[in-house]
């Protein structure tokens, strides 16, 4: 008969398995990255992003609000339930995951508090309102990515790693531009919108009804402004062991590489989702793996 040790073994060996497929077949860009940790960061990480996934699908998927924000209130409470003995394998393998390392796991009720404002249809004011949104819904999930690579979640590293999170939830935002505002959410500042003379209305046919010159200048300004986040954020790759460093340098380099594409081209924002080719990916990464080796 098997040891109650050797059960609560395979059964943590499953959950981090569970978690390895899920983000393969769903984290496009972040797998990138989470293939060059090693077996057991790259598990736990996997279990990182599982839940944080479970929590966005909640905020984007086709539920009523009212039920949306029921779910968000259960993914809360199933945090308490993170435990060897949980049913959820996702919980089992973050579990284990913050036995073996400092995860912070109340970062993701940040992440839930943003998904819920996502549901609530917030829109932002003022650029200093949508960087607190990005920090709950990216940069707690930076934090929680250092707290997997082994570093204490505090100083200069925590404050680099939620920049870095920040940088990239903007490109997101800039990239999903048109795509969001079909779907009936928008993140630019109004007071950027103003600046600009630009409205984000949308046509019969569902694109923007802005004069293109407008919309340029907005989204031009909106990459200037993200570099500089980039350029703090980044700075927390000296802080991190050589593999940590890779994978951190992969994950934010492919999100660069789409800020600069844009940037070069902002009319690609206005005409569609944004993205780059998976051999492009595969070239950073393998160019992060090679170049932070030491």
């Amino acid at each position: 008969m098997a040891s109650s040790a050797g059960l609560e073994h395979d059964r943590v060996r499953e959950a981090y398995r569970y978690c390895e497929r899920l983000t393969r077949t769903q984290a496009r860009n972040f797998s990138y990255g989470i293939r060059l940790l090693p077996p057991a960061k790259r598990g736990a990480l996997s279990a990182v992003y599982a839940f944080a996934r479970r929590v966005d699908d909640i905020g984007d998927g086709s539920l009523s609000s009212e039920q949306k924000l029921l779910r968000l209130q259960q993914a809360r409470h199933d945090l308490d339930d993170v435990g060897p003995d949980a049913k959820d394998p996702v919980l089992v393998a973050l579990a284990d995951a913050t036995r073996r390392s400092p995860v912070p796991l109340e970062a993701f009720h940040e992440l839930i508090d943003g998904c819920e404002a996502d549901v609530q249809g917030t829109r932002y004011e003022t650029f200093e309102q949508l960087t607190h949104y990005c920090r709950c819904v990216a940069g707690s999930v930076g934090r929680l990515s250092l707290g997997v690579f082994g570093h204490e979640v505090t100083g200069l590293a925590a404050q680099r790693a939620d920049a870095l999170g920040v940088a990239l939830q903007l490109t997101n935002i800039l990239r999903d531009l048109l795509e969001d505002r079909r779907g009936g959410r928008v993140y630019i500042p109004a007071e950027d919108l103003r600046r600009f003379g630009v409205s984000l209305e949308l046509d019969s046919r569902g694109m923007f009804t802005d004069p293109r010159g407008a919309l340029h200048e907005l989204v031009r300004f909106q990459a200037r402004r993200i570099e500089r986040w980039y350029s703090e954020g980044l700075r927390l790759l000296p802080l991190l062991d050589h593999r940590s460093r890779a994978c951190c340098a992969a994950m934010a380099g492919i999100y660069h590489e789409l800020l600069r594409h844009i940037a070069d081209d902002p009319s690609a924002v206005t005409r569609g989702r944004v993205t780059l080719p998976g051999r492009q990916k595969m070239v950073v990464a393998a160019r992060s793996l090679a170049g932070m080796k030491s």
